[in-house]
């Protein structure tokens, strides 16, 4: 049996702990919250069962009442530099735009960054489109994340499916394997 907790914004019917319902998340994420090495930043992650078709941000914000600057997106990025293709996500929050042409590409070294192709960025991180989330990224990949993300007491992020997205602290995200805070990430 799960526990209802509180979520600390929106209407949601409910809110579980992430870690009591890992059969509901995409294998990756359940995975990477049960494998943490921060149990705290683990314990504090909930997640909340939403409607799929709901999942683009716009419409998820309106019809569950979250303010668009306590949602954060994940975007999947290619850098391109010489023959190698490096694959990171980016994390910002949805009132903002990654800068992907100047502040992500100086800072992976490429000469070339852009949204990764969505068939890409699904065969590689193991989740749906529409519902990558920042927890359960493969460990190569570096997770550049805009500051004013880990500076929100908490932040709604996707939950590896399309149905259901996590609530949890932003200074959790900045522990999660490979973050980097990113001065400038959103233009």
């Amino acid at each position: 049996m799960t526990t209802h907790v509180p979520a600390p914004f929106g209407n949601f019917a409910t809110a579980r702990l992430a870690l009591d319902v890992c059969a509901d998340l995409a294998a990756p994420v359940a995975y990477a919250l049960r494998s943490w090495d921060a149990s705290e930043a683990a314990g504090a992650v909930l997640y909340v069962d939403t409607d799929p078709a709901k999942a683009d941000t716009a419409t998820f914000a309106e019809a569950y009442e979250v303010p668009l600057d306590a949602s954060a997106n994940c975007v999947v990025v290619a850098a391109k530099r010489g023959g190698h293709t490096t694959l990171a996500a980016c994390l910002a929050l949805a009132d903002t735009r990654v800068d992907v042409n100047s502040a992500v590409r100086r800072h992976l070294g490429s000469r070339k960054a852009s949204f990764a192709p969505l068939e890409t960025a699904v065969a590689e991180s193991g989740m749906e489109y529409g519902g990558i989330t920042p927890v359960g990224l493969p460990a190569a990949w570096p997770l550049l994340i805009d500051a004013a993300v880990v500076e929100a007491p908490f932040v709604l992020v996707g939950s590896g499916r399309r149905r259901g997205k996590l609530i949890l602290p932003g200074w959790a995200l900045a522990r999660l394997p490979g973050a980097e805070i990113v001065p400038g990430l959103t233009g």
